[in-house]
């Protein structure tokens, strides 16, 4: 299985990663081209499209302005899935992760970006914020969805392929996965939805779901899922799959008030 999750805002280029094993992102060419777009970008452009003070505003007017290639782990870079530290990555712990998982995951686990498109697990990155909902001109269009068009799609089909799997995991959020497109992908695409009970309902919980998806792409990682019937056995955290909820490819897995 190909598993896909959202980057996060929230950045961690302080601690040192469990492993100085690092690889270069596959379309650093189109980033490039962001790239150039947002150095032409004023503070208060910055701070208009993406909805942020003028401090987070200037601290990436400094981002956009420093960024330049090649990465190294010597200039500030860090492979990307140490790098995200976000509801997502705190039920991930990629910090605890085996050196065989993290192998694994390097194979089976891409992070869609706004700035870099699809990223393994070991890309290295470097400091960024562009969310993909920004609407961001670029000679490709009026938005991101636009300059990344099929690219991204393509990518995960060469993958797809290249090791022989039929299914795709959206374990992202509606705002990044929306960068794929599931009508040109070739696979099935299996989507979970994590419920937690609150005042007697079932229903999802942002906080709680960001989490959960993170514990499931790690359930995933550590047991290598390849069949939905696996993936159906995932009881981490408390949850727990519900047929009667679930409908298509659309899994429930619901949690018992706390």
């Amino acid at each position: 299985m190909i598993v896909v999750i959202s980057p996060a805002k929230t950045l961690d280029f302080e601690t040192p990663a469990t492993t100085s094993e690092y690889t270069e992102a596959s379309l650093l060419a189109e980033s490039q081209q962001l790239i150039k777009r947002c150095k032409q970008l004023s503070m208060q452009d910055i701070a208009s499209l993406m909805k942020v003070s003028d401090k987070i505003a200037g601290l990436n007017v400094a981002r956009f302005a420093e960024w330049k290639t090649p990465f190294t782990l010597n200039n500030a870079a860090k492979q990307s899935l140490f790098a995200f530290k976000g509801d997502v990555y705190t039920g991930l712990e990629a910090d605890s992760l085996s050196e065989s998982t993290l192998q694994y995951a390097q194979k089976n686990l891409r992070i869609l970006s706004g700035l870099y498109g699809l990223l393994r697990p070991l890309d290295l990155m470097l400091a960024y914020r562009l969310e993909m909902g920004i609407r961001l001109d670029t000679e490709r269009g009026t938005n991101l969805y636009q300059f990344w068009g099929e690219l991204i799609t393509d990518k995960l089909n060469a993958e797809l392929a290249s090791q022989g799997s039929q299914y795709l995991v959206n374990l992202a959020s509606n705002e990044y996965f929306k960068a794929v497109k599931t009508k040109s992908l070739n696979a099935e695409v299996i989507t979970p939805i994590f419920k937690d009970q609150k005042n007697g309902q079932y229903k999802v919980i942002s906080f709680y779901a960001k989490k959960a998806r993170g514990l499931m792409a790690r359930y995933i990682m550590e047991n290598e899922i390849t069949d939905i019937e696996e993936l159906k056995g995932f009881t981490v955290g408390g949850y727990y799959f519900v047929e009667a909820a679930s409908t298509g490819r659309d899994l429930v897995f619901q949690r018992d008030e706390q």
